[in-house]
């Protein structure tokens, strides 16, 4: 690979030569001599970057202007010296920087830095360079800001606000980042994981299904136009289609290309299933089939969405001794401790006029036998009109009027159930017990007006009050079957993070996939690849 511009050897040590006379032997000689020099790149590494060269830089390259600010903050680091040449010319980190741009589609980005041209011409000896080393140093620099721009940040926060995106961004100074990833210990880009683990598991995933689709993907299930069911024993060619499109994906460890349908079968399809947001059970219905026909560009398109979501977060999430995540799409909330599952419980959240915010906040206390304080636009709705209705509407219902509210009082029939997790923010979201149990038996389920309903609130109250002595399980029974509204503030907040992933690897290493309920994918695909 070309490392600098080459000086000759002869005129970096002050070689001269005699006057020589000109007859054939002697200009053959000199040629011969010439020729049998070495020609040795000669490097620099101690020529300054400073804010003119800098300023100068992106006056010829215009495109790169964004990156400007940060440049400055990297090299009045490094004392105006440069950062990627030593005396041997680019150092290894630098070259290992050009490899992963190359190979950036691995990431899931069709991008090309606006110079790419100048890159070639430093990176490869078959190319002209016609950069100054200074130039060639900046041009390297800003080739890695706008990796990590496209890699590691990805949209920029005011689009994903714009879009419903209200999770705190991921904040890392990617000046300090490079230092970290030139240490000693590291030569790649790839030693330093600066996305949520989930990045990568969708990023492999990724990869899989590139393979899938290069050997031609799947071809789609043939069913009759009035299909009902297929069931354990049934025989017909469209179930050895089945069998074939789940081995591609992995639900089948083999193919028996089998029409029957077999127990090995039912085991394949009950794991579909239950990665693809599906109740299991034995029967293959018309959705399923549906579902399994989408094709592999679709799945790519849905990999691709979650990665740059993944983008969004900050790893130190995990870093959190307790945190929680609910993901509204798979209709399920996660209680993590110790980087451990601890619960996972089933969620009802918001329905498509009510969605459930895109956000995070801290858990600070817990409500037992909690009043439901009832919202202005659900009184303006539903409780005048069937006030107007019927005069008992509020007794039937177990409300009051309260300081000119309504509120409905604790107890079993309360909306909220027997217990409220309160993690205090202007969109008044909150975790809360429902009497309305059969709901967590669909397969979709947003239903609320916006706040979260806990399948699980009991196991969820217990896990949260689980290092707190004085907060038995049969102390929680109690509270939460006292009828009296009692308040418990926590000692320690525990992190909430409600997000919005339609792809996910869950803690088994398999990827799921989940409908779209609020037909987020397809905007932000759009954004993705029109920024690309």
């Amino acid at each position: 690979m070309k490392k600098c511009v080459v000086l000759l050897v002869v005129i970096t040590f002050g070689f001269t030569f005699a006057n020589i006379s000109c007859n054939k032997k002697t200009e053959d000689t000199r040629e011969i001599v010439a020729n049998n020099i070495a020609v040795t790149p000669v490097y620099n590494s101690f020529i300054p970057i400073d804010s003119a060269a800098i300023v100068s830089f992106y006056k010829s390259y215009p495109d790169l202007k964004k990156y400007q600010a940060e440049t400055m903050a990297l090299y009045r680091k490094h004392n105006f010296n440069q950062v990627w040449y030593d005396d041997q010319g680019i150092i290894e980190f630098g070259n290992s920087l050009y490899a992963k741009y190359l190979d950036i589609e691995k990431e899931g980005l069709k991008v090309v830095f606006p110079y790419h041209k100048s890159l070639e011409g430093i990176f490869h000896d078959d190319v002209e360079n016609n950069l100054s080393q200074e130039n060639a140093e900046l041009m390297i620099s800003n080739l890695y800001f706008f990796y990590a721009d496209k890699v590691y940040n990805g949209l920029n926060s005011k689009v994903t606000t714009e879009i419903g995106w209200l999770l705190p961004r991921k904040q890392i100074s990617y000046v300090n980042l490079l230092d970290s990833l030139m240490s000693p210990s590291k030569t790649t880009l790839e030693t330093e994981k600066v996305q949520i683990s989930q990045y990568y598991k969708l990023r492999s995933f990724l990869e899989k299904y590139k393979k899938i689709e290069k050997a031609g993907g799947w071809n789609p299930i043939d069913v009759a136009p009035d299909f009902k069911s297929f069931k354990p024993g049934d025989s017909t060619k469209a179930i050895g289609q089945i069998r074939e499109r789940l081995f591609i994906t992995g639900d089948l460890k083999t193919n028996s290309k089998s029409n029957v349908y077999d127990p090995e079968l039912v085991a394949g399809v009950a794991r579909y299933q239950l990665r693809n947001g599906f109740k299991s059970d034995n029967l293959i219905l018309p959705k399923h089939i549906n579902e399994m026909n989408k094709p592999i560009a679709d799945r790519l398109k849905q990999i691709l969405v979650n990665m740059e979501r993944c983008r969004w977060m900050s790893p130190e999430i995990a870093n959190s001794y307790e945190y929680i995540l609910v993901n509204i799409p798979s209709y399920t909330l996660s209680f993590f401790r110790d980087g451990k599952l601890a619960l996972a419980s089933a969620v009802v959240v918001g329905k498509t006029m009510n969605k459930t915010v895109i956000f995070s906040g801290k858990m600070s206390y817990i409500v037992f036998s909690p009043y439901w304080y009832i919202p202005t636009s659900i009184i303006k709705k539903e409780v005048k009109p069937g006030m107007a209705k019927n005069p008992n509407y509020l007794a039937q219902h177990n409300m009051e009027w309260n300081n000119g509210n309504v509120r409905q009082k604790p107890g079993k029939r309360n909306s909220l159930g027997l217990v409220k997790f309160i993690f205090p923010n202007s969109n008044n979201i909150y975790l809360h017990d429902t009497p309305s149990k059969s709901l967590f038996e669909n397969e979709t389920r947003a239903y609320s007006h916006g706040c979260v309903r806990v399948g699980k609130p009991r196991d969820l109250a217990i896990n949260i009050l689980k290092e707190d002595k004085n907060w038995t399980p049969a102390k929680i029974d109690a509270a939460m079957n006292a009828g009296k509204e009692n308040t418990y503030v926590l000692k320690k907040k525990i992190p909430v993070y409600i997000g919005y992933f339609t792809a996910w690897v869950d803690e088994n290493g398999q990827i799921n996939f989940f409908d779209d309920v609020y037909q987020r994918d397809d905007r932000l695909a759009k954004l993705i690849f029109s920024d690309n």
